[in-house]
């Protein structure tokens, strides 16, 4: 058997495709349509603002229109994710009518539900040359938006399916005398040791120094490390089997903001132990999203490991409503205009998203399984229309890049992990 994939990252549609589609649509819709399996992550809330807004979001309050996801169907999609840092913005009401839009728009949807097993589980789309299982994580969400199990008691809770990990901090013995005088001399950490003596968190291990939720290890060199969640990757793990189980191949989808360094295209220590360990349970590829820029591809076990894919759409200045708590957060009046508000968050527009064109560019990855090998990886580079005025019906929307430094930066990236590009024009291969 032979089955074409094809993944995008992020979808923050906010707005309908121009009306008759756009320059460069077609190009971008002929990837997708010619997969058997395509998907994206789904980044809004869908409904028509029959809830209100959490007290928290995922750095913005996104809502789109229940009608966008006919433009979404028009790009050819087999199926989509919902597990990221804006599922919750709306709360639980939010969540449930997304899964509601969705589910009538017949678009399967992985990575959130109204328990933590309908969360957790796999998505299904029937290809003609297999069947795909998709299964949607995220890294990056507020504690309040994981999805709950449900007891002998009491029902589950609506969420989505995370990916939590723990960072261990290293300092020198010098720094760590400092660090500890400090803490003690601004009682910084004097609740959690109370709480740590009465049993309520666990005790601080030897050689380590505890503020908050941080912990650091004295070392003979400073830095850090990320680790896992184990709790959490066996849940996905079960996911994984489960899906392999029912269907002819599994994809994770992982929605991960977090960086290793202060650089969005660096790759955390968690992010790669977990990619390769879904390889390992039986992934046959894992597709990261969340960080609005590339990263790198790697080759693990014969299937392919995309970092991160880029910003698919984005629509970033097209919201209608806003919550007063995000008024709020820039000092504003609740009846501000939405102008105001990106106004006072982007500083005139002189900082954000806005101002860095490699924000606007990510890239579509194709691959091919013959009879169980990968067999084929190409890579188109994509535009997001940076240069377009925020007003212009173009901007946000991908087409196929004829640049060449979107495909040359990847292929950077991607060199540590021993990746090798071959570039013709718009299009790359990976050798295999």
């Amino acid at each position: 058997m032979k089955t074409k994939f094809a993944a995008v990252g992020d979808a923050i549609i906010q707005r309908h495709m121009p009306s008759g589609g756009y320059p460069g649509f077609k190009a971008v819709q002929s990837i997708i349509q010619d997969a058997d399996a395509s998907i994206f992550n789904l980044e809004t809330t869908v409904h028509k603002y029959e809830s209100y807004g959490s007290q928290y979001s995922g750095g913005g309050y996104f809502c789109s229109d229940p009608s966008i996801l006919k433009d979404l169907k028009e790009f050819g999609f087999s199926a989509t994710t919902f597990a990221n840092n804006h599922t919750m913005d709306y709360s639980y009401g939010g969540l449930t009518k997304t899964l509601d839009y969705v589910n009538a728009a017949g678009i399967p949807l992985a990575g959130a539900g109204r328990n933590m097993q309908e969360a957790a589980q796999p998505a299904y789309y029937d290809s003609p040359n297999g069947r795909i299982g998709v299964i949607g994580v995220t890294s990056s969400f507020n504690p309040a938006a994981i999805a709950g199990d449900a007891s002998a008691y009491l029902p589950g809770r609506p969420g989505l399916n995370p990916l939590r990990y723990h960072a261990t901090y290293f300092v020198t013995p010098d720094q760590g005398n400092a660090l500890a005088k400090i803490i003690d001399a601004t009682h910084a950490d004097d609740n959690n040791r109370l709480l740590r003596k009465a049993g309520f968190q666990p005790k601080v291990p030897d050689n380590t120094i505890a503020l908050g939720d941080y912990r650091f290890k004295i070392a003979a060199q400073p830095g850090h490390i990320t680790e896992v969640d184990e709790k959490d990757m066996n849940r996905i793990q079960r996911s994984i089997e489960e899906a392999k189980d029912q269907a002819d191949f599994a994809v994770v989808s992982i929605h991960c903001h977090e960086m290793k360094v202060e650089d969005r295209e660096s790759i955390p220590d968690f992010l790669e132990q977990f990619a390769r360990a879904c390889i390992d349970c039986g992934a046959d590829a894992v597709v990261g999203h969340g960080p609005h820029t590339i990263r790198a591809v790697e080759i693990y076990r014969d299937r392919p490991i995309f970092y991160s894919l880029g910003d698919f759409i984005l629509n970033i200045q097209s919201m209608n409503k806003a919550p007063a708590d995000y008024f709020e957060m820039y000092d504003l009046p609740t009846d501000s205009t939405i102008k105001e508000l990106f106004n006072a968050q982007w500083a005139g527009y002189t900082r954000g998203m806005q101002v860095d064109p490699k924000l606007y560019q990510a890239f579509i990855p194709d691959w091919t399984i013959e009879n169980g090998k990968l067999t084929s990886v190409e890579i188109r580079p994509v535009e997001l229309g940076y240069d377009y005025s925020l007003s212009d019906g173009r901007k946000g929307w991908p087409t196929i890049s004829n640049k060449g430094d979107i495909l040359q930066r990847l292929a950077k990236l991607s060199e540590p992990y021993g990746t090798h590009f071959q570039i013709n024009g718009d299009k790359a291969s990976i050798e295999l």
